[in-house]
């Protein structure tokens, strides 16, 4: 590594041509804190294999290398910006998750940067990428971790069946890995999940093409000769999934057809709900067009005057911001996610139905305001990463220590290190793993996946891949109540173990009991005795049980004078 250039890594959970947040933003990211050629930046993304790239990328593109593929993002951006871009980019393996519409890692993606060049690593989605991580601790690793927290998971749930009840899972899950993986945390907007000790920032920009936009329509605003900059009305641009703002859209239009008579609304997005929300579109009164979606930059766009967004499930939403960027006014939810954008004239408002009712017609009937150059530089990338260096402190790097590492962790040291060595043991095990909600296989890349990145083929391995850790597994992984006695947990749990132990060879050990997704851990002392499942005898020092009645992955780390051995039971 170059020691007079600090080196800032940005992990991400997905690349382009998938027009995502997470693919577009972090790849501004890199391009602008690169820009000034004072650090050097890399940026990491996924690299999918054929079969998995057409379940993603739109319109049939695929690629047939990673190289190909990053001619493709840096040609994509190079369109879109006025300099060079001067960072690197690397790709790390991973899979589709149909049924979490995600990208997921495979493997140790934090292998991807050299231990010699580790300094500054940025995850971007920390939860995301870090739910399944199984490998040497982010801390461990890098000097700074900051997670950049971008998607409002709890809300998505929540509108699931059951779904109060799994957004209670995935918080606790959400707030173990960040805690143990991340020195720092910027929640985009107080729309997020709150984190300890988190910093609230928008630190995103808008691709310079929306600003030039912007700046042609305050031209032509500004000639004086009668042309007018807007000639359309209302639009709407998203996913065309329900959850994307399409249902709060579509009712109220629907409960406010008589206040709203006259009005004309176009909607573009292509997704899984396209023809439910067409359907909905239909059983109006009002004239609501559904077309597919495209690049907000797109021609068609620019004469639109107002765009409506009633979506709550955003963080920042891009679009919103690319609105006001092009000049138009906003109508949105006041709600956390618009904090940001209330600073800009443009911008308005609503509580309630009649709030909205009101904001449309307004917004109709008057011409967009000019946007000054100091609201144009803070809507900038320019801008965004002035925002993110000044809250990331990267100037404290240097007086950082590097974590104690995964082999020196014993019952003394602190909370957090213990569970991030509880998270290690439980994430490698197969069947844990897709307890926990993990793609199967995803332990390792497969040969496939090696081949196309160049690396080496793993040996098949079961359980940890630590040095000093020794792992087995049962078939089946159990799920225990918590309201159950403390006894009655510890003794199903340990003589269940009993056979594997006995085959182990161990007969002395202690004893590490952890609810992963409350956070609490406690110790006990046991021995075992003869060589059959009726001769174990286990004696409680302290086990505080959580009495919630959820079910919960209960884990179980043995410490032996033999390497640790670690099961999920």
């Amino acid at each position: 590594m170059d020691n007079k250039k600090q080196h800032i890594a940005i992990f991400t959970t997905a690349s382009l041509p998938w027009m995502t947040g997470t693919a577009v933003n972090p790849l501004f990211r890199a391009a602008f804190l690169a820009k000034d050629g004072s650090r050097k930046v890399t940026l990491v993304i996924p690299w999918l294999s054929l079969q998995h790239q057409k379940l993603v990328y739109p319109n049939n593109i695929t690629f047939a290398s990673p190289s190909e593929q990053q001619v493709y993002v840096r040609q994509w951006l190079q369109e879109r910006v006025s300099f060079s871009p001067g960072f690197s980019i690397r790709f790390y393996p991973a899979k589709f998750a149909v049924d979490k519409r995600s990208i997921l890692a495979v493997g140790d993606i934090s292998e991807v940067i050299p231990d010699e060049e580790a300094d500054v690593a940025v995850l971007e989605e920390p939860e995301h990428l870090t739910w399944f991580h199984h490998g040497k601790r982010w801390k461990t690793k890098f000097r700074l971790v900051i997670g950049i927290i971008h998607t409002n998971y709890l809300e998505y749930i929540k509108r699931e069946k059951n779904g109060r009840i799994k957004a209670m899972g995935v918080k606790f899950i959400n707030s173990w890995v960040v805690e143990i993986y991340c020195h720092k945390v910027i929640r985009l907007s107080a729309a997020t999940q709150d984190y300890p000790n988190s910093i609230i920032c928008n630190v995103h920009g808008v691709n310079p093409k929306f600003l030039e936009i912007g700046k042609k329509k305050i031209e032509l605003q500004q000639s004086g000769n009668g042309n007018q900059a807007f000639t359309k009305g209302g639009y709407y641009i998203g996913k065309m999934v329900w959850s994307k703002g399409y249902k709060e859209l579509i009712k109220l239009l629907r409960d406010n057809q008589k206040e709203l008579i006259g009005l004309e609304v176009d909607l573009y997005g292509s997704g899984e709900d396209s023809d439910q929300v067409q359907a909905a579109a239909k059983k109006l009164d009002l004239v609501v067009r559904v077309y597919p979606g495209r690049d907000h930059a797109d021609p068609v766009f620019h004469d639109y005057k107002v765009f409506l967004n009633p979506s709550t499930t955003d963080v920042v939403c891009t679009t919103t911001a690319e609105a006001l960027a092009m000049g138009k006014i906003v109508v949105c939810a006041n709600h956390p996610s618009n904090d940001f954008f209330k600073q800009f004239p443009n911008c308005r408002t609503y509580d309630n139905s009649n709030g909205f009712v009101e904001a449309t017609r307004k917004a109709l009937t008057e011409e967009p305001a000019e946007l000054t150059g100091a609201q144009r530089h803070e809507l900038s990338w320019e801008a965004a990463t002035e925002r993110f260096l000044r809250v990331a402190d990267l100037d404290q790097v240097s007086a950082r220590k590097p974590a104690t590492s995964l082999a020196s962790i014993s019952l003394s040291t602190r909370m957090e290190d213990v569970s991030a060595y509880l998270h290690h043991v439980a994430l490698g095990f197969e069947t844990s793993r897709r307890a926990f909600g993990a793609i199967p296989g995803s332990l390792q890349p497969d040969e496939e996946q090696c081949k196309e990145l160049g690396l080496a083929i793993p040996a098949a391995a079961q359980g940890s891949k630590d040095p000093a850790v020794t792992s087995f597994e049962l078939e089946t992984c159990l799920l225990v109540p918590s309201c159950c006695s403390s006894h009655l947990v510890l003794e199903r749990a340990i003589r269940a173990l009993t056979i594997s132990l006995v085959h182990h060879n161990i007969a002395k050990f202690d004893c590490v009991i952890a609810l992963p997704l409350l956070i609490d851990t406690t110790s006990t002392q046991g021995s075992f005795e003869g060589k059959n499942m009726e001769a174990v005898t286990l004696t409680l020092n302290r086990f505080d049980g959580v009495t919630n009645g959820n079910w919960l992955p209960l884990i179980i780390v043995l410490i032996t004078p033999h390497p640790a051995v670690g099961i999920v039971i």
